[in-house]
C-alpha cells in the first residue's frame, strides 16, 4: 500500500488508454455501485445550484445520494451582515436535494476563513468580548441549523482548527475563546439540532501529528458530554501524497477508537505538481503567481498521467472499501475538472484534472478505476 504498485499501475494504463466515451444513461451511478459501503457525494457550486450550468444537475441527480454546499451555506455568504440572512441558494440546494432524496450536509458553521470582520470585532474594529463572540455564535448556529432542522442531517460544525503539527490554529476564534471554541461550537449545533450528525472537518487528517492532534481535541469535547458524531477527512490528495496509504487506514481506525465514524468530505487527487514537496493540503492563506512551470497540460491531460491518477483514486477506494464499516460519505469537492478550485489553488490560473469526470461530464479513467473495484467495467 505504499505507493503506486506496477499492478495497480497498469491496470489504470489500460483503462485510460480503452475506456470509451459512454452515454449518460450507460454510466454506471456511483451511488448504486457503493450502495453497500457508504454515500457518494458531492459539492455544489451555487451557479450549479441555480441550474446555471447546463447538464450539471442531471449528472448529480443520477450519480449522487448526498450533496453538500461548496460556499452557500459558509457564514459570509448566509450573514455578510448582522442579523442580515441570505438563505436563498441554500433553500433552492436544500429543495434540489428533497426532490432527489439526497442526504445534505451543512458546510460549515464555524471557521477562520470566509467569515466576515464584523463576528470579530467591535463597533470601533476592535475584538469583541469572549461573551460577545459567543453570543454571535449562538445566535448564527441556531438560527442556520434552526432553518434547516429535519432537512440537513448533517453538519461540518467546525472546519480546520488544528495545525499540520497538532497545534491549535491562531485564528480570531482561538485568540478570543481559547480552545474551547471547539466544544461550545458542538454544544450549540446539538442544542439547535439534537438529531443531526455533527462533525469536525480538516485536511491532511493521514499525517500522523495533525490525526494526534484532532484525535486530542475529538477526547477534550467528549469529554465535556458534549455531542460529536463523526470526523470528516477532507481528502486532497495529489498524485505523491499522501505517500502511505496506511496512513489513511490509521487514521480512519484512530477515529473509529473513539467511537466517530469518518467521512471522505471533500476528495479529489490533483494532477499538477506542487511548487514544494512539503506544499499540499488546503490552506487558502498559500496564494502563489502563476508560473507556467507549475502548469503543464493546458491542452488536455496526458494519458499515463491519467493513469497515475486512476492508480491513486484506486487506492484511496481500496483503503475506504477495507473500512467500510467506520466510513459514512465520500463526497468530492466538485463536479467536474472544470469546476474544481484547484484550478485556482495555490495558484490562480492553472488547469488541474482531480475529479472523476471531466470538463465535458465524461468519466475518466478515474471513475472507471474506481467502480473497477466492484466488478463495475465500460460498456463495450
Amino acid at each position: 500500500m505504499n505507493r503506486l504498485t506496477r499492478s495497480t499501475f497498469v491496470l489504470a494504463a489500460t483503462l485510460a488508454l480503452s475506456a470509451p466515451a459512454v452515454a449518460e444513461e450507460a454510466t454506471p451511478a456511483l451511488k448504486d455501485v457503493f450502495a453497500d459501503d457508504f454515500r457518494i457525494g458531492v459539492a455544489l457550486g451555487e451557479h450549479q445550484i441555480l441550474g446555471r450550468e447546463p447538464g450539471v444537475l442531471g449528472l448529480v441527480a443520477r450519480q449522487f445520494n448526498a450533496v453538500t454546499a461548496e460556499n452557500v451555506m459558509k457564514w459570509a455568504e448566509l450573514q455578510p451582515v448582522e442579523g442580515d440572512y441570505d438563505w436563498a441558494a441554500a433553500d433552492a440546494m436544500v429543495d434540489f436535494a428533497a426532490d432527489h432524496e439526497m442526504r445534505v450536509t451543512g458546510h460549515t458553521l464555524l471557521w477562520h476563513q470566509q467569515t466576515p470582520d464584523w463576528v470579530f470585532e467591535d463597533a470601533d474594529g476592535n475584538p469583541v468580548s469572549r461573551e460577545q463572540l459567543l453570543e454571535r455564535l449562538e445566535n448564527h448556529i441556531h438560527a442556520v441549523v434552526g432553518r434547516y432542522k429535519d432537512r440537513v442531517r448533517s453538519w461540518d460544525v467546525v472546519n480546520e482548527a488544528v495545525n499540520d503539527d497538532g497545534s491549535m490554529r491562531d485564528t480570531p476564534w482561538y485568540r478570543i475563546l481559547g480552545e474551547d471554541y471547539v466544544t461550545e461550537a458542538f454544544r450549540i449545533a446539538a442544542e439547535a439540532d439534537p438529531t443531526a450528525t455533527l462533525l469536525y472537518n480538516d485536511y491532511s487528517l493521514f499525517l500522523p501529528a495533525k490525526r494526534n492532534g484532532v484525535v486530542r481535541l475529538m477526547k477534550k469535547v467528549q469529554a465535556a458530554g458534549v455531542k460529536v458524531d463523526g470526523v470528516g477527512l477532507q481528502g486532497h490528495y495529489g498524485l505523491g501524497h499522501p505517500e502511505d496509504m496506511q496512513d489513511l487506514a490509521d487514521s480512519i481506525a484512530a477515529f473509529a477508537g473513539l467511537g466517530l465514524k469518518s467521512s471522505i468530505t471533500e476528495l479529489d487527487i490533483a494532477v499538477l505538481p506542487f511548487p514544494s514537496p512539503d506544499h499540499f493540503g488546503a490552506d487558502l492563506n498559500v496564494n502563489m503567481a502563476l508560473n507556467e512551470q507549475y502548469n503543464p497540460y493546458t491542452e488536455g491531460l496526458p494519458a499515463d498521467v491519467a493513469a497515475q491518477q486512476a492508480a491513486r483514486y484506486r487506492q484511496v477506494f481500496e483503503v475506504l472499501l477495507a473500512h467500510a464499516d467506520d466510513v459514512e460519505r465520500v463526497t468530492f469537492w466538485g463536479v467536474h475538472d472544470g469546476h474544481s478550485w484547484k484550478n485556482g489553488w495555490p495558484m490562480a490560473g492553472r488547469t488541474d484534472y482531480p475529479l472523476l469526470f471531466d470538463r465535458q461530464l465524461q468519466p475518466k479513467a478515474a471513475f472507471w478505476s474506481v467502480v473497477g473495484l466492484k466488478g463495475v467495467t465500460p460498456a463495450e
